[in-house]
Order: C-alpha cells, then structure tokens, then sequence
C-alpha cells in the first residue's frame, strides 16, 4: 500500500512537506473547482498533475469532483450534469489519474457537531452526537427525502457513469456516508452498513465500481474493520482507503489520534497486507495540536506528519512478521 496526503492549504511548500515525509502520491481536487456541474477542463487537469509531477510527486486520487444534490435527488438539471461528471472522468482519464473518490451524501456531506471536543493532551478533534442533531427546530428544505428516493438515483447515476469509467480507465470508488446513519434533519443516508456497499456493488458489476474505505465510518458503524477489509479487499474492490479512529459509534463518537483510539490498527493494515492491498491509503481528520499555526480542520500538518510516522511503523512492522 502506497501512504498518501490530501494538501491543505495546496502550496509548493507544503507539497515538498509530503516528499520530505517520503510521501509520493498526493490526494487532491482541482483547485477552484465549483459544485454546479461544471466540467474540469482537460488543461487545468494537466497543468495541476504537471505542478505536482515537477515536484517529484504523483497525483493519484481526486477527492472528489462534486456531485450537486440535481444529481442525488432527481431534481430537473441532472442528466446534464451526470454529462458534465461523465465528461470530466474522461478528461481525468486522458491525463493518467486513476481513481477517483464520490460521495451518496444529499443535502449536507460529512457532518460534526462540535469541532473543538478535547481529546490526548487537550488537542482538538471532532464530535457527532446525534441528540444534537434531533433538537435542530426544523428539517431542511428540502423536505423528508427517504432511503427509496436515493437508492432509485444512485442507480440511475451508477449505469450512467460506470460505463464512461470503463472506457476511461477511472475507478470510482464509494466513501461511506459520514456520519453513517440516518435520517438527519428529515434526509436519509444509505451507505451505511457493509450491506449497503454490496447493494452498491451489485447495481453495476464492473472492475471500475468499488470502495473508498474509510475505517472512521466502518468503526461508527460498529463492524469488525479487518474482517471487512477481507470482505472487500478480497473481491478488488478496495480502489482507496482512509486510515482513522474513533471513540464510540453512531449515534455519538468523536475522533481520536490514530493511535489513541478503539480499534487494533494494526491489524487493519496486517488485513490491508493480506488481501494485496497495493492502492493509495491516507490519514484522515487528525486532531489540531496546541503549536499548529493553521486550523485547516483535521488536516493540519503536524497531525499528519504523527499520523505518518505511526502508519508507516505498522506497515514496516507488519512486513517485519511475514
């Protein structure tokens, strides 16, 4: 498995961070980049993977391209825009990028309560407590959306877009729902179980159709993370990975060091080495230290650069006992 970085703020500095860490393979989104379907133009791709390349680096993963609720709704506009997201994956593929990282999250995407809970030595990490959430005074405006309406566009996207993912050479791989239930403030969540992913993979069977597995969502939702990294890194269809923990589970948890956590990371990457995992793993949402000068929301340099170390020692660790 290959360690990679999302870069914020997006800078040469901070990119030639990510090399000194000996990490090669960036995880990023076209800067600028809007949420009205608008296609990323082949030129910007290519002067934006030259700009990471020059560095000696590799853009391997886009998190994401967005997907405008036109689209996940069934609201007028989104064939266009499912034209639009099929265009850009073909202006991904001509440029070389492998994979790409979406999301099934409608209305609102990754959702905390609080941004400030005090974790190890007072740093900062993030919170949901769904009680929160249950005394919000009103539901969105968009009205209750139930799990049928979601599943039925999903599809609909997924036969679609898959195809145009084929011929490209892009693989799509689905991040779970964050938190991983539902409904919130009257709109469902469907990808939030291990059950729902094989639902997903069922709609469309192809080599291009698979998984962001983000370990954080599969501990809120309270399974067995290596035995799931067996289930669907064993099939191939593990195409990008998150590498986080948590205290707790759906409907309260909030997130810890990677070390400092519930789950036996360790034997995470040891299933991740098991089922031949070889695709790009990064660290995600690592708490702010008290010494960072920027608070870029879980991605501060001095959690990653931690959170690097730790990963690196396990996969050394797990290649010393094999």
């Amino acid at each position: 498995m290959k360690i990679g970085l999302v870069i914020r703020p997006f800078s040469d500095d901070n990119l030639k961070t990510a090399l000194q860490m000996d990490v090669r393979d960036v995880v990023t989104t076209l800067p600028g980049g809007r949420r009205d379907g608008r296609v990323w133009d082949y030129l910007e791709i290519l002067r934006h993977k030259k700009r990471i390349e020059d560095l000696g680096l590799r853009w391997s993963v886009v998190e994401s391209v967005p997907i405008s609720d036109a689209v996940k709704l069934g609201l007028d506009g989104r064939d266009e825009e499912i034209n639009d997201y099929c265009q850009t994956i073909r202006n991904l593929g001509a440029a070389g990028i492998p994979t790409m990282c979406y999301n099934w999250m409608a209305v609102f995407g990754w959702m905390r309560t609080s941004l400030t809970t005090r974790t190890r030595g007072d740093a900062l990490a993030s919170t949901y407590d769904h009680r929160d959430m249950e005394a919000a005074p009103e539901i969105t405006e968009y009205g209750e959306i139930s799990e049928d309406r979601l599943w039925e566009n999903l599809e609909y996207f997924l036969k679609r877009v898959i195809p145009v993912a084929e011929e490209a050479g892009v693989k799509q791989g689905l991040h779970p729902d964050d938190p991983p239930m539902g409904p919130i403030r009257g709109v469902a969540r469907i990808i939030k179980s291990p059950e729902a992913f094989d639902r997903v993979l069922d709609l469309v069977p192809s080599d291009h159709s698979g998984l962001t597995f983000c370990q954080g969502n599969f501990k809120a939702m309270d399974v067995d993370i290596a035995e799931n990294i067996h289930h669907f890194g064993g099939k191939g269809k593990i195409f990008f990975a998150h590498f986080r923990d948590l205290h707790g589970k759906v409907p309260t948890f909030s997130e810890s060091f990677h070390d400092d956590g519930e789950t036996d990371m360790a034997a995470c990457v040891r299933a991740y080495s098991e089922v031949g995992f070889d695709g790009v793993i990064r660290p995600d949402h690592t708490p702010t230290f008290a010494i960072d000068e920027e608070d870029t929301g879980g991605y501060n340099f001095l959690g990653r650069l931690f959170a690097v170390g730790y990963m690196r020692g396990l996969i050394h660790g797990t290649a010393l006992d094999s």
